[in-house]
């Protein structure tokens, strides 16, 4: 049995009954009652649950959009059914389905003879519209609750999702996990200050969590999960009843100043070890916002929005479907991939990083007078992957030795214009540095939610630190060229034009399957530094040329330019690649070098470790310092540069860097 609230029914007089029988049987009853008065009842639905081994319902909820019904069963599953009473006996309940309760009368002790439960062959069986079977795990769903148009289901498996309705079909648009340890998520409470509070049990305990501030407002011995409860809050106090080894105990606590204040909320838990400006809205009131996406240590990815006006970072979204922490990320920003203006901002974003683990979400973000930020941002989970996802379906695993476990993602990169005459396919591609040595390639599907592995090649031999991916186009025809660099110095030139051709073939013919294809070895490869790659990136010159700066542990800074010939033979074959000129810049920095940007053709930026930001002028083959400025985030792992044309006609720079903490410049 379970109680759900009518939509434009007054809770204290009417509600919907749900019980489950026999047979997968679910009834719907809706229940008047006025005090002093019997109840009336009315039998409203049948539903039909599908066929599982406890095959009974846990929760549902009644959507606001018009004759639907989401429930949660004990398998953990999502159905949705129609729940229009339009048909058979319950065509009678016009008066309740409008609000009013004028049927119990001083005689409504005579409208239960005989039973409404007899009138049940009059009401045909209703079979799901929609369901997501086993959604949350064997051990079931606990909750379902409708809020702004959107669905949030709670489940035993230590995650909450949201979903929404598209076309009378359930759609999961991500999930989150709260926290570490809390696996028994019972209930979702939304307060009217904009904050989400999760109620569940940790271990033994009672736990209300709240979303926004990431901590335990309420933890209460009670002994666990498995009884009766209810919990209960108001500006004035707050209750917790429970069962205990058969006595009813209860837990109220008043209101109480909180005497504790925070200067300046946390972002992440851990550092931060990557970040990228998606973009920047004008919004009536607030300035320029500007919106970010940080990766952490702590196993989440935030969304971010900060003021220049406030200089107050506002988190929009936490992303935490990774099982190991996130180490970099990637915005795809091609054609029909962005959506800069007053409509707001779209991106595809890639992340990636321990236990060889890829997620790929679609962000949408839009102003919200109504919020604090100033703005909102929609989040839906498209795909993801795990190298050793055939690893956890082995049987008998334990008996095994894995042969590389903690394989980790060092470096994103989006491959551009796949979309195109020469390539017509609506696969996506992107490019990702491990750390047991490879360079892969993975194709994005994003209408049917595949991410797939379609290239590798273990060229480098050692872990592979960063790539970063390049569209070269000319008169003879376009080409895909891939930069990566390694631990040993190195940095590679590999032509990935014809592995991503092949792939979007044969991705087309095998319905979004396939083996693994090889890479082709690099087109040239420079020792560029004498220890390891931790920064790199490449802008294309106004003569077609190509600018390659890289930053090295050992506070280096290497530049050269590039020249590409495309020549009539096919693939890499037809193409040839030329260094025209080197500089390298010993002792640039005092520490490792983790970021680098290159500007305009004759201006870079290098940040590093040692807390310095220093702009450098490239000419005439050698690099020459302009100006040093220290930054305050110690222990910097990632920079990142866009370029803002203000009202007066001047281009500005911005950056931001990551590390121990946030700093825009």
């Amino acid at each position: 049995l379970s109680w759900a609230p009518r939509p434009g029914l007054p809770p204290a007089t009417a509600a919907a009954l749900l019980a489950s029988g026999p047979d997968g049987e679910m009834l719907w009853l809706d229940v008047a009652h006025r005090p002093g008065q019997a109840p009336w009842v009315r039998l409203m639905g049948r539903y039909l649950l599908p066929p599982c081994k406890q095959r009974w319902h846990t929760c549902a909820s009644f959507l606001p959009q018009g004759g639907l019904l989401v429930c949660g069963d004990r398998r953990g599953s999502l159905l949705l059914f129609p729940c229009s009473s339009s048909s058979g006996w319950a065509a009678e309940s016009t008066g309740i389905a409008s609000g009013g309760t004028d049927l119990v009368g001083e005689d409504s002790s005579s409208e239960l003879e005989p039973s409404c439960l007899s009138h049940n062959g009059a009401l045909p069986l209703e079979s799901p519209l929609s369901g997501l079977f086993g959604l949350h795990g064997k051990t079931g769903v606990t909750s379902v609750t409708v809020h702004r148009d959107y669905i949030y289901s709670t489940g035993r498996d230590g995650v909450y999702r949201q979903l929404r309705l598209r076309d009378q079909q359930l759609e999961v648009l991500q999930k989150n996990r709260p926290c570490k340890g809390l696996q028994w998520i019972e209930e979702l409470r939304f307060t009217p200050d904009g904050d989400l509070l999760v109620l569940g049990f940790h271990a033994d305990n009672f736990v209300v969590w709240s979303s926004r501030t990431s901590e335990n407002l309420l933890c209460i011995p009670c002994g666990g999960g498995h009884r009766s409860w209810s919990y209960c809050n108001s500006p004035s106090a707050e209750v917790f009843t429970f069962i205990k080894s058969g006595d009813v105990m209860l837990y109220r606590r008043e209101a109480e100043p909180c005497e504790q204040q925070v200067l300046l909320a946390s972002l992440h838990g851990r550092e931060i070890t990557c970040v990228r400006h998606l973009g920047a809205m004008e919004v009536p009131g607030h300035g320029a916002l500007n919106v970010f996406i940080t990766g952490s240590e702590d196993t989440t990815a935030c969304i971010l929005v900060l003021s220049e006006r406030s200089r107050a970072a506002v988190p929009l979204a936490r992303l935490s479907d990774h099982i190991s922490s996130v180490r970099t990320l990637a915005l795809a920003m091609g054609p029909g991939d962005e959506g800069f203006g007053d409509e707001g901002l779209s991106a595809l974003l890639f992340s990636a990083g321990g236990r060889a683990q890829m997620e790929c979400y679609r962000l949408l973000c839009a102003r919200d007078p109504a919020s604090e930020s100033a703005m909102a941002c929609q989040v839906i989970h498209v795909a993801s992957h795990r190298l050793d996802e055939h690893w956890e379906r082995k049987k008998n695993r334990h008996k095994l030795v894995k042969m590389d476990p903690e394989t980790r993602y060092m470096s994103l990169s989006f491959v551009p214009g796949t979309s195109t005459k020469q390539l017509p396919t609506p696969w996506k591609f992107l490019a990702a540095a491990c750390s047991d040595g490879s360079v892969r390639v993975f194709g994005l599907l994003e209408a049917a939610q595949k991410l797939v592995l379609v290239a590798e090649s273990f060229h480098h031999k050692r872990c592979v630190l960063k790539v970063e991916a390049f569209l070269h186009m000319e008169a003879g025809g376009e080409r895909h060229l891939l930069c990566s660099a390694a631990t040993d110095g190195s940095v590679a030139f590999w032509d990935i034009s014809g592995p991503i051709a092949d792939a979007a073939d044969a991705l087309r013919r095998a319905d979004g399957e396939m083996q693994p294809l090889a890479l082709d070895t690099p087109l040239v490869t420079i020792m560029a530094h004498s220890c390891g790659v931790n920064s790199l990136h490449i802008r294309e010159t106004p003569e077609g040329q190509y600018l390659v700066a890289s930053g090295s542990d050992d506070g280096s800074i290497h530049v050269c330019l590039l020249e590409v010939a495309l020549g009539k033979g096919e693939a890499a074959a037809g193409t040839c690649l030329q260094v025209l000129e080197r500089v390298s810049r010993p002792c640039a920095h005092a520490a490792h070098v983790t970021g680098i940007r290159v500007l305009r053709p004759d201006l870079l930026l290098s940040a590093s470790v040692d807390q310095r930001l220093t702009l450098w002028h490239w000419g005439l083959g050698r690099l020459v310092p302009l100006s040093t400025t220290f930054f305050h985030v110690p222990d910097l792992a990632e920079l990142d540069c866009w370029e803002v044309m203000e009202a007066g006609g001047e281009l500005r720079y911005y950056c931001v860097l990551c590390g121990q903490g946030l700093e825009m410049l």
